[in-house]
């Protein structure tokens, strides 16, 4: 009797299973984002009474970060001067994917080719216009509090917004299973928000992030040229330009507003970073 060698045993088998990416990374991304984050919202809270104005760049004597230069205390500038800047972005930036996402969705699924031409062809043309160019216009004929500001940020951040979500749904309904979902007499809610749209929320994410950052940024510069505030409001973005002249006598006036605008648009950055990246893990499977 023969007796003949065992078969190998196979390799395992490498199974990509993908999950969230760096927990480190996320965890980074949320302290630098908490930070302007708290501040901006319970800020107000923990103010207190504005106090005797005394001029005093030095700090301490009462004030933590000294005064500006008509003697109002900077921290409690700080403490009032982020709610209306991430709030404004906040809303802004859901507003603009409010009217992208059934734009963009209804441009990529329609089959009418006039249809599509009449949804995205109007947004070239106002994508075509400079954004803080067509606030500053708007701003000339009538001046917007907050919440206009958010309505010029929002339309100006439309275009581009449309245009991503349209290319992202156009890719995702060319798949076959789009067109067995038509086959099987599906609704058209049902194909656009339940499969297309759940395919693109990757890249919808991803540009959510940077779009956060390019409404911050108009915001803040507007809020610098005195649209949507008062040149005496305590916003951030106005301290920086209200006290830039002198930076080098009071930095603090200048330096904090701004750290914390650059904190909020780079935490929040990390965090979208975090929460996309995904890394294959192996695990051996026994024969």
């Amino acid at each position: 009797m023969t007796t003949g060698t065992r078969p190998p045993k196979p390799a395992p088998t490498t199974v990509r299973r993908w999950r969230l990416g760096s927990p480190g990374r996320f965890a980074l991304g949320l302290t630098i984002v908490a930070v302007p984050l708290v501040l901006a919202l319970l800020g107000p809270l923990f103010a207190g009474d504005p106090g005797p104005r005394t001029v005093s760049f030095a700090l301490g004597d009462g004030h933590w970060l000294g005064t500006d230069f008509v003697g109002r205390d900077v921290w409690r500038q700080v403490l009032h001067g982020g709610r209306t800047v991430v709030l404004t972005a906040l809303v802004a930036t859901a507003l603009a994917y409010l009217v992208a996402l059934p734009v963009g969705l209804a441009g990529a699924l329609t089959r009418l080719r006039a249809l599509e031409e009449l949804l995205m062809r109007p947004l070239d043309v106002l994508l075509a216009v400079p954004s803080l160019l067509l606030i500053l216009l708007v701003a000339s004929v009538f001046s917007p509090g907050a919440a206009g500001l958010a309505l010029l940020v929002a339309l100006v951040n439309v275009p581009d917004a449309a245009r991503i979500v349209r290319a992202a749904a156009a890719e995702a309904a060319a798949r076959p299973a789009v067109e067995a979902l038509r086959m099987q007499g599906e609704t058209w809610w049902r194909i656009a928000v339940g499969h297309v749209g759940r395919s693109t929320l990757r890249t919808l994410a991803a540009d959510a992030g940077v779009r956060l950052t390019g409404v911050l940024y108009l915001v803040s510069t507007a809020a610098f040229l005195g649209v949507g505030v008062a040149p005496d409001a305590a916003d951030w973005a106005v301290m920086v330009d209200r006290n830039r002249t002198g930076l080098l006598v009071q930095p603090w006036a200048v330096v904090v507003p701004a750290l914390l605008i650059v904190a909020l648009t780079t935490g929040t950055n990390l965090l979208f970073d975090a929460a996309l990246e995904k890394r294959p893990s192996k695990r051996g499977r026994r024969p």
